[in-house]
């Protein structure tokens, strides 16, 4: 589907996938709401009924489903359950494009196509390098000297999708997970709104990633 542009009088209408505390969903709902942006969150959907998310979505003034996995045992149908429920919510709220912050799980293909150019994420690396849930650990235990973050279109692989922009960081000597991620969350926070307002202008697309 083509994605509609964005305007200030009516901004693309995003949600906000988060499992954990919130807080990337938190700095771009604050950048939306700081200025005349061609994006809004209008809900914010978790699988977590105890996420971080769920208090700071309510303080912003934020819509916020719960979306917990359904009790079935067939993994593969519980998955796909999960995803149908979600995809319900993503269309209760006439959702346009979907913004992945801290998402800690894997979308089926059948998803990521339905939602092909339209579904974006953040992961802590400069991908193609550490993908994965333990991007911090591996950059560390690895002795990259540099590390950062990368905005890209998912498709069905993990962190493979189109790159759209990247920001780096230094890794110093006394780095440790918590302060190597503190200093890559920063960027994050400064480099997603930005990729998202390319994205709601039209200047960029799924096959034309980079920004310009």
């Amino acid at each position: 589907m083509r994605l509609r542009h964005g305007t200030s009088e009516a901004p693309l209408r995003l949600a906000v996938l988060a499992s954990g505390s919130g807080s990337g969903m938190e700095a771009l709902v604050r950048y939306q709401q700081a200025k005349e942006s061609l994006h809004t969150t209008v809900v914010v959907v978790t699988d977590k009924a105890n996420a971080g998310a769920i208090e700071r979505a309510t303080a912003l003034g934020c819509e916020v489903e719960v979306v917990p996995l359904p009790n079935l045992e067939d993994r593969v149908a519980r998955r796909s359950a999960h995803e149908d429920l979600i995809q319900a919510k993503l269309g209760a709220y006439d959702v346009e494009a979907i913004v992945l912050s801290g998402w800690m799980r894997l979308l089926t293909a059948a998803f990521v196509e339905r939602w092909k150019g339209r579904l974006v994420n953040i992961h802590p690396s400069l991908l193609p390098d550490f993908p994965g849930a333990h991007a911090h650990r591996d950059v560390l235990e690895a002795g990259a000297t540099e590390s950062g973050c990368t905005v890209h279109f998912v498709d069905a692989g993990m962190d493979t999708g189109p790159i759209i922009a990247q920001a780096a960081v230094p890794v110093l000597e006394d780095d440790d997970i918590a302060r190597l991620a503190a200093r890559v969350k920063a960027e994050e926070h400064r480099l997603y709104p930005r990729v998202l307002d390319a994205l709601a202008s039209g200047a960029i697309s799924f096959d034309a990633p980079l920004l310009p």
